[in-house]
C-alpha cells in the first residue's frame, strides 16, 4: 500500500474546456505541486495545457 501512496493515480483535465482527460501516475516526492503538462487534445485537435485534477 505504501507504493500507491507515493505514486497516486491522477487525472489530467484539458484547459480547452472539452472535458478530455488523461489518467497517469505521479511521484509525490518529486512533484508535490499540481502537475501541468502540454499534451494533445483530440477533441480540440491541438496541443493544450492539461492540469491535475483531484
Amino acid at each position: 500500500m505504501a507504493a500507491t501512496d507515493l505514486r497516486p493515480v491522477i487525472k489530467l483535465r484539458s484547459t480547452a474546456g472539452t472535458g478530455y482527460t488523461y489518467v497517469t501516475r505521479k511521484n509525490r516526492r518529486n512533484n508535490p505541486d499540481r502537475l501541468r503538462l502540454r499534451k494533445y487534445d483530440p477533441i480540440a485537435r491541438q496541443h493544450v495545457e492539461f492540469r491535475e485534477e483531484r
